[in-house]
């Protein structure tokens, strides 16, 4: 198999995992923030800067109403991000050790 269908082929499954089954992740808290809750200082927590900007917070695209499909066009997003940042850095890297044209 070409590796272009390769590609679009892991992108395609990737996208669709992604969006059908982050809505169904579970809403109960992690490890660190169990034990924040257990030791009671969960509340004294604060949000670093960057967090408090984040295009989609706490996993969910905001403006959206149903929580289901917020979180399910946040993991379409982030999948696609993901792919194109790692795309081209996988241009960036194969296009320098290609080199410069010989003449």
């Amino acid at each position: 198999m070409p590796i272009r269908i390769f590609t679009i082929v892991a992108l395609a499954l990737a996208v669709g995992l992604a969006t059908a089954a982050s809505p169904f992740a579970s809403s109960y808290p992690d490890g660190l923030e169990r034990v924040a809750d257990d030791k009671a200082f969960l509340d004294n927590g604060k949000l670093a800067p960057i967090q408090e900007d984040a295009p989609v917070p706490d996993y969910a695209v905001p403006g959206v109403d149903d929580s289901h499909l917020a979180t399910g066009l946040a993991g379409f997003v982030g999948t696609l991000l993901v792919f194109g940042l790692v795309y081209g850095v996988a241009t960036l890297v194969r296009g320098r050790r290609a080199g410069p044209a010989a003449t």
